[in-house]
């Protein structure tokens, strides 16, 4: 990770040249501990940008956690790789097939029937609010769930007993899990367990083996991901410890498992050097990796505990094709090749260009919209109609779109308004008007309108 060297002046004392020559040394040891810690893995300067085709604005999702946890143990020392578990691909053979590079997926002997519960949901983060929000879904005739972080960008949330979680520091607490559970179980409430995979600066910092590189092996930082690393994936070990985490929290009483950032960094690395993962075409490309991923996490979540597994995606890749190449995210194939229960696309109003910031707003379906934020059903209605003709193949995955319960007070005067029950109503009926059924509404501050659900 970059970090900057602060240098200090010493004046020299009388006492001579043995105590100069002692503060050197440590100086010395001290640079040599921070390459060791990885405080110099920083990308060169840039030199240049490659920035992808993007019909959305690039605004960070919104959605910090709203739970105060504990504080982060600092490790003593880095993790050491798993020599030998994960071997590294030889691109003596041409690995573009995804069984090739990545070796066969997990069998279940006894694979066992996942059954599917439409969820109609409120994303309460770090458990915020839980007394107001529960009371909100009993008395409401259409909610049913929650969705809860088990693991978001900054820490693992829950008590985790989870090795590698526990040596990085990445364990901070403040999601009393089995209560929480018990809680909403006994007033009939779903719980959802939200995990954050790839953006992962803790894992990332610990380890930079397992981030994005360039062609010298220098850990790459991303210009539209807050200019940090990005763990890499197309490393096996990154999916078994956010497997692993979905399994112990399943273990826990959660009902279903929700993978969110399953998918590359966008924009130019800071460097503008490409991300090297070997010879050009002798790999898996970044939507076979995203689809293998899910692939394995399906197997040992779903097929061996019987969990519904769903993913969070762009909403942008209902309408780029060129966006889908990039994030490793296609709509088309997304739904049906990983197996996975629901897909979660982010169809928020707010995040679609508009005229201020590319001259003209984003078309959907045909449709113009220069004020995207001012147009919810619109947005919404449009954007799933993009995308149904993909989601009605036999067998693919359960659509349930993320809808905007939040005000987008960064836009410019004039593009926004306040987003309250009328404005996530309409969005409501615009997936029902679509043809889908299910949903779940995104508040950072989990604060919700009770009117909209009544």
């Amino acid at each position: 990770m970059p970090a900057s060297l602060r240098h200090t002046d010493y004046k020299r004392s009388g006492k001579g040249r043995s105590i100069l020559l002692i503060a050197l040394l440590v100086v010395a040891a001290a640079v040599l501990g921070m390459y060791a810690g990885g405080v110099f893995d920083a990308a060169p300067a840039p030199t240049g940008s490659v920035t992808p085709t993007v019909a959305a604005t690039s605004t960070p999702d919104p959605g910090d956690p709203t739970a105060t946890p504990g504080p982060t143990s600092t490790p003593s020392t880095a993790p050491a790789p798993t020599d030998g578990t994960y071997p590294t691909p030889d691109f003596s053979k041409n690995l573009s097939d995804p069984a090739d590079f990545f070796g066969p997926l997990p069998v279940v002997a006894d694979p066992k029937a996942v059954v599917h519960v439409p969820v109609r949901a409120l994303y309460v983060g770090g458990a915020a609010k839980m007394t107001q929000n529960l009371a909100l879904i009993e008395s409401s005739e259409q909610l049913n769930a929650i969705v809860v972080d088990l693991k978001e960008s900054n820490g693992v949330y829950f008590q985790t007993t989870n090795k590698l979680a526990r040596e990085i520091g990445a364990v901070k607490g403040g999601v009393d899990l089995p209560s929480l559970v018990a809680s909403c179980h006994a007033k009939g409430i779903r719980v959802i367990g939200r995990i954050v995979v790839f953006k992962d600066p803790i894992l990332a910092k610990a380890r930079p083996d397992l981030c994005l590189q360039d062609q010298s092996g220098n850990t790459l930082l991303f210009v539209n991901e807050s200019g940090l690393a990005f763990v890499s994936p197309y490393k096996q070990e990154v999916w078994d410890y956010n497997i692993s985490l979905a399994k112990e929290a399943v273990s826990l009483g959660v009902d279903e498992i929700q993978f969110d950032y399953v998918r590359f960094p966008t924009g130019a690395t800071k460097s503008g050097a490409p991300v090297y993962i070997g010879p050009t075409g002798m790999y898996p490309t970044r939507v076979q990796t995203i689809n293998r991923f899910l692939a394995k996490a399906k197997v040992e979540i779903s097929d061996a505990l019987g969990t519904p597994l769903g993913a969070d995606v762009f909403a942008i890749i209902l309408s780029s094709r060129t966006d889908s190449t990039t994030l490793g995210q296609d709509w088309a194939s997304i739904g049906i090749v990983p197996g996975v229960d629901n897909l979660c696309p982010m169809i928020y109003p707010s995040h679609y260009a508009n005229s201020a910031s590319n001259g003209k707003g984003t078309y959907l379906n045909g449709v113009l919209y220069p004020k995207p934020d001012l147009e919810p059903y619109g947005v919404m209605y449009n954007a799933l109609l993009l995308g149904k003709k993909a989601a009605q193949q036999a067998g693919y995955s359960t659509v349930r779109p993320y809808l905007q319960a939040f005000t987008a007070t960064w836009l410019p005067s004039g593009y926004y308004q306040s987003y309250g029950a009328d404005q996530i109503k309409q969005q409501i009926k615009a997936i029902t008007d679509a043809g889908f059924t299910e949903w779940i509404c995104w508040n950072s501050t989990a604060s919700y309108p009770a009117s909209a659900f009544n």
